[in-house]
């Protein structure tokens, strides 16, 4: 069939005209299952509605969001960000730009004044990095409320009907990272390096990461003693202070983790204050990436946090221009495991 027409998918699947163009152009309601006859036969036939030229003839543009921290230059998210950039060349024959709102991933009201921002502006779709759980899910109930698609970038929460989730597996990363910590071999004591967040304890992004490697230290080193230590990444002498403070308390410390992209923030002290040390962290920050070629740090597990933001991008530009599902809700990108060896041309 050379040209596939909307009479054509309504004699092939037995339905009027009115229903195709109603699934076609989501206007109206349309059942479940005349929805997934239109679907099946439009995917059979490569039928694909040029549903933007029509856009572009009346000077319609739509919006998508990004819901994303503040960040500074070479920061992970300033990474993650350049995955909108990636994304602009596909999305400007249909007339879709994106905009960025950012908060302070320390801060919950922070969070909440940004998707005040972004529902005022009412965009087309949504793309979300969420730091705190109970304004993550109210924002998304009025989202899908108001009918408006949304993907999650780098963590994922139970939240109703989100169109598509990108980064890592949260629990197996944690998981990796134990084996990457222990070489898969018994340990007496390990530290895990934590960020101070918000006041109000609202955000824990790397709660699932946590649980994964305590895990696999319980089946793989039942008798090691997991310690906590928390930093300010704004106080670097305050940071020193507790790891000095801490390394005097528990000198036999050699095992040490950092869940998120800060393990640089600890580099210096541990430069200053060489020993035989096992160190992981996560990221390609060029900071991580100078401690891992100089041997401070062991390993990195990096999560391609811009190919997160441009697929996510484009998985909702796909549902808002041509009503076309990603084919997995859930999206889990590679772990990329780099150490001193494979990281010089990363």
């Amino acid at each position: 069939m050379e040209k596939v027409t909307i009479n054509d998918i309504a004699r092939l699947t037995g339905l009027s005209k009115g229903t195709v163009d109603r699934v076609l152009h989501n206007r109206g309601e349309v059942s479940r299952k005349s929805y997934q006859k239109v679907m099946d036969i439009i995917k059979e036939l490569g039928y694909e509605p040029n549903l933007y030229a029509s856009l572009l003839a009346r000077g319609e543009q739509r919006t998508i969001a990004i819901l994303i921290p503040f960040h500074e230059t070479g920061t992970y998210w300033d990474i993650a960000a350049k995955g909108e950039a990636k994304a602009q060349n596909g999305l400007k024959p249909l007339s879709i730009v994106t905009r960025q709102f950012c908060y302070n991933q320390y801060s919950a009201e922070s969070f909440r004044e940004a998707c005040a921002s972004v529902l005022e502006n009412n965009p087309a779709g949504v793309v979300i990095a969420p730091m705190f759980q109970y304004e993550t899910q109210v924002f998304c109930q009025e989202l899908q409320s108001r009918g408006i698609p949304y993907s999650f970038i780098d963590t994922k929460l139970e939240a109703p009907g989100y169109l598509s989730f990108y980064g890592i597996p949260a629990y197996k990363s944690g998981y990796l990272c134990a084996a990457m910590l222990t070489s898969g071999e018994p340990i007496r004591e390990a530290l895990i390096v934590r960020i101070m967040r918000d006041k109000e304890r609202q955000s824990d992004p790397t709660v699932m990461r946590r649980a994964g490697f305590m895990d696999y230290m319980l089946e793989h080193s039942p008798g090691c003693t997991i310690r906590s230590l928390f930093i300010d990444p704004e106080d670097p002498a305050a940071t020193d202070d507790a790891l000095d403070a801490f390394f005097k308390e528990f000198p036999g410390v050699n095992h040490i983790v950092v869940f998120n992209s800060r393990v640089h923030l600890i580099v210096p002290y541990l430069e200053r204050h060489p020993a035989n040390r096992r160190v992981v962290g996560f990221d390609n920050l060029s900071a991580n990436l100078a401690a891992l070629k100089r041997g401070t740090v062991t390993a990195l597990i990096a999560q391609r946090p811009e190919e997160q933001v441009h697929m996510a991008i484009q998985s909702l530009a796909d549902k808002i221009i041509f009503q076309r599902m990603p084919e997995r809700t859930d999206n889990y990108m590679h772990m990329d495991i780099l150490i001193r060896y494979n990281a010089e041309d990363y």
